[in-house]
């Protein structure tokens, strides 16, 4: 059974850093590629990075290239995204999100249809 969990959120002050992590379980962990999402309640949900299945390939939203690093850790199975220099504008929910079906390409997407499972989600809150 295929599981993704998210976490790392809480209240974060502007201009400072996070690191969210997305633990998955499962057969996937081998052949998947792991995506970040974020989704601002009434709006789309919108790719923030994704990676391959052997880190080879790493993509980011244009908007959002620059502050944010994602890595796999094979060891505990882990895929982190790393945010710099937050804003409030940063203050959603996150998902993660794996598929193996790029796993032949070693591609990985943005986009929230080629993916096929999810986390829960996490959340924090850039403030004073």
């Amino acid at each position: 059974q295929v599981q993704l969990v998210e976490s790392g959120g809480g209240l974060v002050h502007p201009g400072s850093s996070l690191r969210l992590s997305c633990a998955v379980s499962g057969a996937i962990w081998d052949y998947s590629s792991i995506a970040w999402f974020r989704q601002v309640p009434g709006k789309a949900r919108e790719g923030v990075a994704c990676i391959s299945n052997n880190s080879r390939v790493r993509k980011y939203t244009d908007a959002l290239k620059g502050r944010f690093t994602i890595n796999k850790s094979n060891a505990n199975k882990t895929v982190h995204l790393q945010i710099n220099n937050l804003t409030p504008d940063d203050t959603t929910l996150y998902y993660c999100a794996a598929d193996s079906a790029m796993h032949a390409s070693d591609g990985c997407s943005e986009t929230t249809k080629d993916y096929t499972y999810w986390g829960k989600w996490t959340q924090f809150t850039v403030g004073s």
